[in-house]
């Protein structure tokens, strides 16, 4: 008797979030600066999200994971629809606080980019370790360094595709799409930014377990 209704909860706790992020990618969808970059952006979402939906009936994550991947992808439609390197974090933070972040930081370009990156670690090696050990059922050291190599290399992989996005579409599109904003070092960064944000959200797993274990 009591399973059910906890069953029931995660239930609407998932249609919350499927509905939450629907409304947001509507209200994204509308008129976005670029629609060919929003297009090109989007092709994640349009991968991820018939995956994610199809796994729930077979093989469902912890509330946790759902949550991250919802925040992550939320991230993600935001920079889709101004471009990354055009969303105005520093026009909104002028209008809380009459100061912007950029002026109080001293950054030189717009960093939207760098968080996103870092957050597709911290976000989703979580659910990714959740995976890890139900599929292939690891435990201990790899149980924390699968989800660190796999967004290490998927990271690197989204890179790779992005350039030759870029190299494909060429133009205005391609440099968009690509988002360097004149930074020859971009695409390092926004892998080191992947692999930190993954290396904390494991660090933290695990002094969370050891915490747990030590009860």
């Amino acid at each position: 008797m009591g399973a059910l209704p906890l069953r029931q909860l995660k239930q609407h706790y998932l249609g919350l979030l499927g509905t939450t992020y629907l409304l947001i990618w509507l209200g994204l969808s509308i008129h976005p600066l670029y629609r060919q970059d929003w297009l090109l952006e989007n092709l994640l979402i349009f991968i991820a999200l018939p995956i994610i939906a199809a796994s729930i009936r077979w093989f469902r994550l912890s509330n946790l994971s759902y949550t991250l991947i919802f925040i992550f992808l939320s991230l993600h439609t935001l920079g889709a629809h101004y471009t990354y390197a055009e969303v105005p974090y520093d026009q909104w933070a002028k209008g809380l606080t009459g100061h912007t972040l950029s002026g109080a930081l001293g950054w030189q370009r717009n960093h939207y980019d760098r968080l996103v990156h870092f957050c597709y670690g911290l976000m989703l090696a979580y659910p990714v370790r959740e995976m890890f050990m139900r599929f292939v059922a690891v435990r201990g050291f790899l149980a924390y360094f699968l989800p660190l190599d796999l967004t290490m290399s998927t990271s690197m992989l989204y890179e790779l595709l992005e350039w030759a996005a870029a190299e494909l579409f060429g133009g205005d599109l391609g440099l968009a799409y690509l988002g360097t904003q004149g930074d020859v070092w971009d695409a390092q960064k926004d892998m080191a930014l992947a692999s930190l944000g993954a290396l904390i959200a494991m660090l933290i797993t695990a002094y969370l377990n050891y915490r747990k274990a030590r009860r």
